[in-house]
């Protein structure tokens, strides 16, 4: 990692590059789900959206976003410091790509943001921290900023807490996978934040995220069925699963 306290000379490519393998021993198949978040913005706004990165982290989709569409735009909101460091190192310079610092329990949000309507709202393994009311408000939040004929896509662990022997199976499995992969040397949530905040330009924004959020606060994480039946109450036309895993589901939702 680097050393340099300048940022002008960090090497942002690798702290991208370390947050996916901590985020990959997590989710295997993150690129999977990833792609086909991609494959329906093209299939359903095209090849150069207005883009809205929600919870965007380091900028994960952005960059993937504008890997594949050249000619889309994106607006990565957060509130993570050190995250957003990384993220505002990724993509200096780069005019398609504007970061907002902003609370998403902030009921004023949304007038932080350089536009009031996007072709796609997308977001990932991010809103499983806020609990069930809070959430059904964001979607409402979401729902007045996707244009008509947008899109919504949120990619997270979602329980179905009517198949208890199915869930204890499977995060057995997955978790024993874990725990191999992180004897051959894998970082996990802790072992990445411990490396940040060891690193002289990423130390004080860490602290900053710590304050901020603790250790780590999972919300309700409710089921699919649950999330499509609220989008759909909050103004969006269609919302079902189009691609998930055992353990999660990426949910489109259609304005």
């Amino acid at each position: 990692m680097a050393a340099n306290t300048s940022t002008s000379t960090v090497d942002w490519q690798t702290w991208q590059e370390s947050w996916d393998r901590q985020q990959e021993w997590y989710m295997p198949d993150r690129e999977e789900r990833l792609r086909v978040m991609l494959d329906m913005v093209e299939a359903v706004v095209g090849t150069s959206p207005r883009v809205l990165d929600l919870a965007c982290g380091t900028g994960t989709i952005t960059a993937r976003l504008l890997a594949r569409f050249p000619d889309a735009t994106s607006t990565g909101v957060d509130l993570d410091p050190a995250l957003l460091t990384i993220a505002e190192g990724t993509f200096a310079g780069d005019e398609r790509v504007s970061l907002v610092t902003a609370d998403l329990k902030d009921p004023d949000w949304p007038a932080r943001l350089p536009h009031d309507s996007y072709d796609a709202v997308l977001t990932a393994t991010a809103l499983h921290w806020l609990h069930s009311e809070p959430l059904a408000h964001l979607y409402g939040q979401v729902a007045r900023l996707v244009r008509p004929g947008g899109v919504f896509m949120n990619a997270d662990h979602m329980i179905d807490e009517t198949t208890p022997r199915i869930n204890a199976a499977e995060r057995a499995l997955r978790h024993a996978r874990m725990d191999r992969a992180k004897r051959d040397g894998a970082l996990d949530w802790a072992a990445w934040w411990k490396t940040a905040a060891a690193d002289p330009v990423l130390a004080e924004p860490t602290a900053r995220r710590f304050e901020i959020y603790g250790e780590h606060a999972d919300g309700d994480m409710p089921s699919a069925a649950w999330q499509a039946r609220v989008l759909r109450e909050k103004g969006f036309a269609e919302a079902r699963p189009v691609w998930c895993s055992p353990s999660d589901t990426l949910l489109l939702a259609l304005r």
